[in-house]
């Protein structure tokens, strides 16, 4: 009976603490993807995000283009074969990747 009691709260621990890491990232890791995006992303979407190698990615480009944010936090995630464009799996993950997508489509902060 102890054994089961231990695991239950272990698995809600468990589940509390990865729903904690979805949704708003701590503001030291928005900083973070911040930079992350002007710097690294920039170095081929321009450092003002108007675009370069890879497309314009502020908020008027990406509603022309109307990709769905699915598509978009796909692209940033698992990359595009073929293309220039990296898969960033190993920097961040899907709900950073979709945060980072909000951002842009409501226009991306300088800092």
């Amino acid at each position: 009976m102890k054994k089961s009691l231990s695991f239950s709260l272990l698995a809600l621990l468990v589940a509390g603490t990865a729903g904690a890491s979805a949704g708003e990232p701590s503001p030291e890791r928005a900083r973070e993807l911040v930079r992350m995006v002007r710097q690294d992303c920039g170095s081929c979407h321009g450092m003002t995000l108007n675009g370069g190698l890879g497309p314009a990615l502020t908020a008027a480009a990406l509603k022309v283009r109307d990709v769905p944010k699915e598509a978009l936090v796909a692209t940033i995630v698992g990359g595009r074969p073929g293309t220039p464009m990296p898969p960033w799996h190993r920097f961040m993950n899907e709900d950073e990747a979709g945060w980072v997508v909000d951002r842009l489509l409501e226009g991306f902060p300088e800092q």
